[in-house]
């Protein structure tokens, strides 16, 4: 059966995510890996999760029942919900793009992307991002997210897919490169 591209609508299908998450957490990954293979940063929890996708629908992708990727969709009006992530949402007053502050346009956040490291190289990162096109760009014109500056493998990936590198910041957790995918142009 092929990966299916589809919202998380069941507890398991959050669980899913949780357990592909803290496979991929960086302080669970040697550094030859994190450099090789990428790595994530947050760990959200079950109410996090449950929290945003009331606000709107977390995209996934399975193997029959099976997550085995994920793209959070997080929205600014519930930023409050992952509080590591409040202080990006306030650079988004200050970081610009094409000539005006992120926060000025309809945006929303990627609040993590993964893909299981079985099913990498297979396009699934690009079907995650594809799918959040489809259902996203008739309401949003940027999709928004920063990426660790080390972490090459997901900032080749995000490239590849859209996404254009606006600006570097630094926080308590690591330097961190913001980027746009402008759904206005491409």
């Amino acid at each position: 059966m092929p990966v299916q591209f589809t919202t998380a609508t069941t507890p398991a299908d959050l669980q899913g995510i949780l357990t592909l998450q803290a496979a991929n957490q960086k302080a669970a990954l040697s550094a030859d890996y994190q450099k090789e293979q990428g790595f994530v940063t947050l760990t959200h929890t079950p109410d996090m999760l449950h929290q945003m996708s009331e606000a709107a629908p977390q995209i996934i992708a399975k193997d029959g029942n099976t997550v085995v990727g994920y793209a959070l969709t997080l929205l600014p009006s519930v930023k409050d919900v992952v509080p590591a992530l409040e202080p990006l949402f306030d650079q988004f007053d200050q970081v610009t793009y094409d000539g005006k502050c992120i926060s000025e346009y309809p945006y929303y956040m990627m609040g993590q992307i993964c893909v299981d490291e079985a099913y990498r190289g297979q396009g699934l990162f690009d079907g995650l991002y594809a799918t959040h096109r489809q259902r996203f760009a008739g309401q949003y014109e940027l999709l928004v997210t920063d990426i660790a500056i080390r972490n090459t493998r997901s900032r080749r990936a995000h490239q590849r897919v859209g996404f254009q590198e606006t600006q570097t910041f630094e926080d308590s957790l690591d330097r961190w490169v913001v980027v746009v995918w402008d759904w206005r142009t491409n």
